[in-house]
Order: structure tokens, then sequence, then C-alpha cells
């Protein structure tokens, strides 16, 4: 039979034209094309011998060999699946077009990676990205071995296979590799490849690899050489008649040896009862690189509507590029029955879950999936929503050993307070996995469970102030109210709590309140109410005296109903930023100026009715409203209050020259300048001592 030649139907052309004139940068994905067709056709031989075994006895090895010559160029897999008849090699390459042609080409016009190929089912033609030249030698147990060729010029060939060596069963694909390709005959190449996208496929991929090795070889010319010496010389027995030794000499030989290249199995396909914490771990190691043990991992199957089977890992620590944004996200590797397709895909899972390691191999994502329609893909959206799910039960899980969740917790607190901010439907579930310090807990933070558990009956909400640091906040003056009553208050240091808990607003029914902000309606009896009441009308004319001095520097001064021991403190508007947000939002580097206008809350100088500082300006007010003394300590009380309550001094200058002239007045030592002191002018020198030292252990 003679060669026969056919054209390729005109789709197939135009993409054959495409692939060879236009320039991609990720060429290496015609392995993975070849490789997943292999498995496919060694999959239908696989089901085929389930009811007739006899299928196999033509070649009973299933494998997917790759063989590299660098002397011809020529790069070839071959594979021990099902094959091709003569009729399937005219139809399947070349002739009836794919409904995927049109579609891919499609996709590739707007912008899809050449990558997708394969899922439209034309991967074949990929091999034309590396390939001058493709031969496809194919045998099927219904016919005889034919070659197909092509070398894309608009038609194919396709001749018997007499004079070649038989294959028994399967196909082999030759591709005749252009000059500027033969990077795809190198192994390491080839390993590099195997690895990233076809790691684990079900069949093994053997790599023949060729290697030097020295043998020992009889040496015949040395024994020629002793035969004739031995001519000469009289023969003479030897009484023991020992047998003579072999000369040897060492020689190079090049060895051809196959090399299988997926050693790691696909676990996650397996029965989970089946897998011990060994395997788990040596394949966690593999799939990340990383020298450590995980802390914990999640093996799961869904079923049902959709399928796919996904194995997450949580890691021991943090790597120290964690939120670094430019980052590429490459965590969670997303494959379509065990091959290869992204490991950058964002709508796999949340960013806050970012440190989540692992896999997800899917049955249902459709075939001709491109990046662009993998987003808006439903099926990824209810993969997503599993993977959190099942994220969020393994949280659970190390909750319950506390040491290890201490470790979980110090290294991805911040991501779990990340999705309180990000993501409202798992925000109460996230909110249990909180731990902060709080003022009845000191040493060991707490959780927001344990918390209500400690609360009084009359206490019904859940308090929190917001500092720089725990010795900040610890001693603060807006606690000292509701220390006295028992009220435990969460001390949140880290600076993403700020916007973690403007977010959760309220945990179990409980609303959180923040003591440093105005409104704070603390439970109290009728009689309290009454005396605070009185109070807030006696030290009306001193409120008043001193807005006037501070003039816009606060919105309002008030009677406060939160402190017992200081003499006053600063509070803001219950809307706007707390005093540790405005520290944290100017330390911002590239922040927006203008926001810090309005969104900088109005402060409230809230005065304690029973210090004996305030009762003192009280009465000074009373005598005489334009006392200068009273001026002057007034802007010492802001000031010192400002310190206190969490925010910076605008002006640092004028605060130290005030602290200086009250310890010039403690110590009684003459300002050389005396119109700097009006201090000294006082008209009741005993009770502005008095004042002078409570500023000063304030200060203190």
């Amino acid at each position: 039979m003679a060669t026969e030649s056919f054209g390729f139907q005109a789709e197939i052309s135009q993409l054959l034209d495409l692939i060879i004139n236009t320039f991609y940068s990720n060429k290496e994905i015609f392995l993975r094309e070849v490789i997943s067709n292999c498995s496919d056709a060694i999959d239908k031989i696989r089901y085929a011998s389930l009811t007739d075994p006899s299928v196999l006895e033509t070649e009973k090895d299933l494998y997917i060999r790759i063989t590299p010559d660098k002397e011809n160029k020529v790069l070839s897999i071959r594979d021990t699946g099902v094959g091709m008849t003569k009729a399937d090699l005219v139809n399947n390459l070349g002739t009836i077009a794919k409904s995927g042609t049109k579609g891919f080409m499609e996709a590739l016009s707007s912008g899809a990676d050449i990558s997708m190929i394969g899922q439209f089912g034309v991967g074949f033609y990929s091999t034309y990205l590396v390939a001058e030249r493709v031969q496809v030698i194919s045998k099927h147990n219904d016919d005889e071995q034919y070659i197909w060729e092509s070398s894309a010029g608009g038609t194919f060939t396709i001749t018997p296979d007499t004079d070649g060596e038989p294959i028994g069963r399967g196909t082999e694909i030759r591709l005749y590799l252009k000059d500027d390709q033969t990077e795809y005959l190198e192994e390491k190449k080839i390993k590099e490849i195997v690895k990233k996208h076809s790691e684990f496929i079900s069949y093994p991929i053997q790599l023949a690899v060729t290697k030097e090795v020295e043998k020992e070889v009889e040496d015949d010319e040395e024994e020629l050489k002793d035969e004739k010496e031995e001519s000469k010389i009289e023969e003479v027995e030897d009484d023991d008649n020992k047998p003579k030794e072999k000369k040897t000499k060492k020689v190079k030989e090049t060895e051809t040896t196959n090399e299988e290249l997926n050693k790691t199995k696909p676990i996650w396909t397996r029965n989970p009862q089946d897998i011990n914490a060994e395997e788990y771990g040596a394949f966690y190691k593999s799939l990340t690189n990383d020298w450590e043990e995980h802390l914990a991992v999640k093996h799961f199957s869904v079923e049902g509507q959709l399928e796919f089977k996904a194995i997450l890992y949580i890691p021991k620590r943090a790597p120290f590029d964690l939120f670094e944004t430019k980052k590429k996200r490459n965590n969670i590797k997303l494959y379509v029955r065990r091959v290869f397709i992204m490991d950058d895909c964002e709508d796999l899972i949340p960013e806050y879950l970012n440190f989540v390691k692992g896999i997800v191999d899917s049955e249902d994502l459709p075939l001709n999936i491109s990046r662009e329609t993998l987003q808006q893909n439903k099926i990824l959206k209810v993969i997503r929503k599993n993977i959190v799910k099942k994220c969020m039960d393994l949280f659970t899980e190390i909750s319950e050993d506390k040491d290890n969740f201490n470790k979980f917790y110090e290294s991805f607190g911040k991501n779990l307070k990340l999705g309180i901010h990000e993501d409202a439907q798992n925000r109460s579930k996230l909110a249990e996995f909180l731990r902060f310090f709080s003022t009845k807990s000191l040493e060991e933070q707490t959780s927001l469970k344990d918390y209500i558990t400690r609360m009084p009956e009359v206490q019904k909400s859940i308090y929190y102030l917001t500092g720089e640091s725990l010795a900040a906040v610890r001693d603060s003056p807006f606690l000292e109210v509701l220390k006295k009553k028992g009220f435990e208050v969460l001390l949140l240091v880290d600076p993403i709590d700020e916007y973690a808990v403007t977010q959760l607003k309220e945990f179990e029914g409980k609303k959180l309140i923040c003591v440093s902000k105005e409104g704070l309606e603390l439970e109290e009896t009728d009689d309290e109410k009454k005396v605070r009441e009185e109070e807030a009308a006696q030290f009306n004319d001193l409120c008043q005296t001193i807005k006037e001095a501070l003039g816009d520097k606060v919105e309002k001064v008030v009677v406060s109903n939160r402190i017992t021991d200081s003499p006053c403190v600063l509070v803001t508007g219950q809307f706007g930023w707390s005093s540790n947000m405005e520290r944290i939002m100017k330390a911002q580097a590239l922040r927006d100026s203008s926001m810090s206008s309005y969104m900088a809350s109005k402060k409230t100088l809230e005065l304690n009715p029973s210090n004996a500082i305030i009762k003192e300006l009280k009465r000074k007010v009373a005598e005489d409203k334009a006392d200068k003394s009273v001026r002057d300590l007034t802007f010492l009380l802001f000031e010192t209050a400002l310190l206190t309550s969490g925010f910076s001094l605008d002006d640092p200058t004028s605060f130290a020259k005030r602290i200086n002239r009250m310890i010039s007045l403690g110590l009684d030592v003459d300002e050389e300048d005396e119109e700097s002191a009006p201090a000294e002018e006082s008209s009741a020198p005993p009770p502005l001592e008095a004042v002078s030292t409570s500023a000063m252990e304030e200060i203190d």
C-alpha cells in the first residue's frame, strides 16, 4: 500500500497557521498536552480490559515513555494506550474539525493563553509550537501499524509501517524539533516540565536517560600477546594446574535506562483512612518545598452535583513575605483530572487565606476553560465556598489543641483579622478564633466566648480599648470605672484590630463598644444617675470656661462617667477614628491627607468631678473666671489628657515649657523671666502647689 495524502480541514489549517506564525513564550505546554493525550489513550485500553482482559495481551505494561535523540533532534513520546486505526488517524488528526477548534481560536483572539489549547480538544496541534515536522506511529489491536506525518503545510500523509519496528500496541509521537527548540531534548528541562504539569498522571512517565558508565571487559589483545609468548617458551606443567587469570580493561560505554519521573503519587485520590501521617508529610514537602512539617491537614472530597477532591495544609510558620502584594499567589494548585491547570487562580481561595497550601483536583471543570471564563465559572465559586468552609473546620480542629492553636495564631492571627474585615459571610465564624489580651487576662490571650462566660449579669456589652501596646493601654484612664465595676475590657494592641473591630459590630448578640469613644452608657441605678446629673449641673461654669480657653481644640467639655482617679480624658466621636486609628493613619506613608480632615474625630474633654484638681479649678473659676493660672493649667491638663488618651501632641515644645514651669514651682526656683511664668501670679499659693504636684504625678 502506498502513501496516501490528505488535506487538513480548513479550521485546523487556520489553527496550525496561528500556532506556527505567532510567538508564544510558554511553548513547554506541548509536552503536557501530549502526555495528557497518552494518559487518555491508556485510560481507554484499561477500561476496555475490564470487560475483555485479552486486549492487554499485545502489551501488558501501561506506561508513557519519553526518549530524546539529541543527534537527530527528535523527541519521541510513546504510550501503550489504545492506539489508532487508519480511520482514527485520518479523522482525529486532521479531516474532522473538533468543536473546540473554532472556540479555541476565538478565545486566543480575545486574549486567552495558548496553554488552554488542550482543554478545547486540540492539544495535539501544540506540538507544532516546537516541531517543524511531526510523525505519529500508531498500532490499534484491530488494525495494522501506520505512520501519520505532516509538516503542517495544509496536508498530511498516512503510510502503512512495514519497515519500522513493531510497537505492539499504542502510539509513538516523533517531534522533529526546530533548530531553536532543542532545549526540550535536555534531561533537566524535560524533568522540570513533567514535574510542573504532569506529576500526578496515573501512569508511570519514563524518561530514557543516557549515561556513560565504566565497564570491565576482557582484553583480547593482551590475551593474544600472552599466547604468542607462551608458544616460544617450552610448556612446563604447573603442579596446581591453575586456570589462567583472564586480563581485563576498563572501557566507557553509554547505557540507556528508563527513569520514572512521576514517583509522587496523587494521594488525594486515595481514601483518607488509608493514608498515614508520614505520607501526608512527604506529600506536603514535595508540594511546597517546605523544610518543616505541616501544622494541620484536611483531606476531603465533594460529591453530588459537583465532584472534586482536595488536600489543604496549614504550615507551621508564616513566610516572611506573607502580605507582599506583588508576590505571585501559588498556594492552591488547580488540577483537572490530575492534569495541572494553574496555581495562581485568585478565585479559588480568598486573599486572607493565602497561607493555606494544597491542591484541588476537579472532575467537573469544563474542558473549554480559559483564565477569562474561569473567573466567571459557577463551579469555581462552589469550589471556593467549600474550601473556605473546610478551612474553618480545620481552624476549629486546631483550636482544640491549645499549644498548636497558639502557634497557629501567632503566625496567622493577622490573616483571621483580615478575614473579619473582608469576608462578611464567615465573619461570625472567624470571630470565634480571635484572641485578645484583657484587663483580667494580661498574660494569656482570651477568646470572645470565654469573655462572655466571665461577664457579670448586669453587663450587657463587650467592652474594648485599642492602643499602641499593652503597656500603653493596661493602665489607661478609660478603664477606671469599668475596673471598679468588675467589667472586663479587651485590650486590642495589633494595628489590624482597628480595622477588624469596626466590621465586627457584635458577637453572639452582644455589641462591641469602644471605651474611648463618646456615648459610653454604663449600667447604673436611678440614684447614681440622679447624682451624676446634679454634678453635671454644678460643673457647668467650669466646663464653659475650659471650652472657651481651649477653643476649637475640643468640640465640647462635659462631666465624665468613665473615670474615677484621673482628672480628665479626651474621648472621640462615636463614628470617626479612635485615637489609635488616627495614629495608624498618620503613619501611612502614602496616605491621603484630605481623609484626615473629615475622619479624624472631634474630641470631647471629659472631667472627673470627684478629682481634687478639678474641684480646685472649679473653686478658682467660681472666684475669678479671668484667672490666668486656670487658663495655663487647663492647657496642661488638656495636653496630659492627649497623651493618656493615646493622641500625639501638636506642639510638644510648649508642653515641655509648661512642665518646666511646674517643676520650677515645685522646687521653688525663681524663673529668670518673670513674664514667662504667669502661674506664679496666682493669689492662692498652697492650692496651686497641690495642683502642680498632681500635674507632675500625672506626667510621671
